[in-house]
């Protein structure tokens, strides 16, 4: 799936493809989120849950070089 598909996926779509072709990697506390971090095919995958609202905030592709990848280097392999 390109990433344009997956972006053009409704919200509970995104979920059910992360859940079923995609492999959980890691999960973070950032900031108000959860971050669970998934692997779908050879991109890494955030999802932004807000624990305070009890919902989804965002599900997107984590760019190589955002300054958040710090936080995943122990767990992840870049290729």
């Amino acid at each position: 799936m390109s990433r344009e598909d997956f972006h053009s996926l409704p919200l509970h779509q995104k979920i059910k493809t992360l859940y079923i072709e995609g492999t959980f990697v890691v999960a973070i506390r950032y900031y108000r989120h959860k971050i669970n971090l998934y692997l779908l095919e050879n991109e890494y995958v955030e999802v932004f849950y807000n624990h305070k609202e009890d919902r989804i905030d965002k599900i997107d592709f984590l760019p190589r070089d955002h300054s958040r990848m710090k936080f995943y280097l122990d767990q992840i392999k870049l290729g």
